[in-house]
Order: structure tokens, then sequence, then C-alpha cells
């Protein structure tokens, strides 16, 4: 295992939400106060709040009070360790379909030579 998976997995359990997605969503557009990222979503302020915990708490999103207002920004940096955790899979996956792409045309030659000599 590598030492980034929990946080990969941090990232992934706090994209998994539609709404955390959404928020994410819309702070990759530039910073946004919280009543802003709030008003599309149907609930209350307390529950929109913890999902703006979540997202704090994996380093996706900061947030910064100015006077009444809190503005939260997109810590892009912060997916950084997912963007390996995929490139790494995609390679082994590559890997994996080459070997078995070579497996195949290697037995279909073989299962060809066998009918030709028989």
């Amino acid at each position: 295992m590598t030492s980034y998976l929990p946080a990969v997995d941090r990232l992934f359990q706090a994209l998994g939400d539609p709404t955390r997605l959404g928020i994410v969503e819309r702070l990759s557009h530039g910073p946004a106060s919280v009543s802003e990222l709030a008003r599309p979503a149907d609930m209350a302020l307390p529950s929109f709040l913890q999902h703006l915990k979540v997202l704090e708490a994996c380093g996706l999103v900061t947030s910064e009070k100015s006077g009444r207002v809190r503005t939260c920004r997109l810590e892009r940096g912060a997916l950084s360790a997912a963007e390996r955790w995929i490139e790494a899979q995609r390679t082994a996956w590559n890997h994996r379909l080459d070997a078995l792409e070579e497996f195949v045309v290697e037995t279909a030659a073989l299962s060809k030579d066998v009918k030709t000599h028989e």
C-alpha cells in the first residue's frame, strides 16, 4: 500500500456526496461565500455547514471570515494525491491489459499452429 492512500480515501469519501461534489464544482470557478454556496442546496444551513466541514477536514476547501462573511476557496493541490493514485491505477491496468493481450495473441498463435499440424 502507498503512503498517500488515507488521504485519497478521505478525498473520495468527501467527493462521493452530491452536495459536496457540487460545492467543489462551484468553487472550481472561484471563491464564494457560504451563503452563495448554500443557496442551491435544499437543506438547512447547519446541515450544509457539516458538508463544508467534511471538505475542509480533507483539505479540499479552506475558508476565512471577513466581517460577517465567510468565504470558501478550493485548494486545488489537495487533489494531487488522488491524481497520483488514479495514475498509478491507470498504469497498473495498462500493464495488465498489455499482458492479457500478449497472452491472447500467443494462445491464438499456438492454437493455429496445433490445428495446422493436425
